[in-house]
């Protein structure tokens, strides 16, 4: 796949998206190229072409080597992250409705 191609495939809402989600601390690259067949090189690179050039340094600098953007980096398998001070609702008459 040619680089210039790459952003060329996907429409206007496709490449939000992408970035959106490049952007998002918990959303992996497995995640990314598993829904639109990017590997992180290749969106790496879309980002280049897509972002200005101090935003890429931001968005890079915030990305790399983060634990939560790389699958197999991770200390959980799947499921949503629980913080240990998040409080559990018990006794609630609301969430027994």
């Amino acid at each position: 796949m040619s680089s210039n191609s790459t952003s060329e495939q996907f429409t206007d809402r496709e490449l939000d998206r992408i970035i959106e989600m490049a952007w998002e601390d918990r959303t992996t690259f497995d995640a990314i190229e598993f829904q639109f067949s990017l590997k992180e090189q290749e969106v790496i690179e879309l980002m280049r072409r897509q972002m200005k050039p101090s935003s890429f340094r931001m968005w890079r600098e915030r990305v790399q080597g983060r634990v939560t953007k790389h699958a197999a980096l991770r200390n959980f398998e799947k499921g949503t992250f629980k913080s240990t001070r998040q409080k559990q609702i018990t006794h609630n008459k609301i969430s027994k409705r």
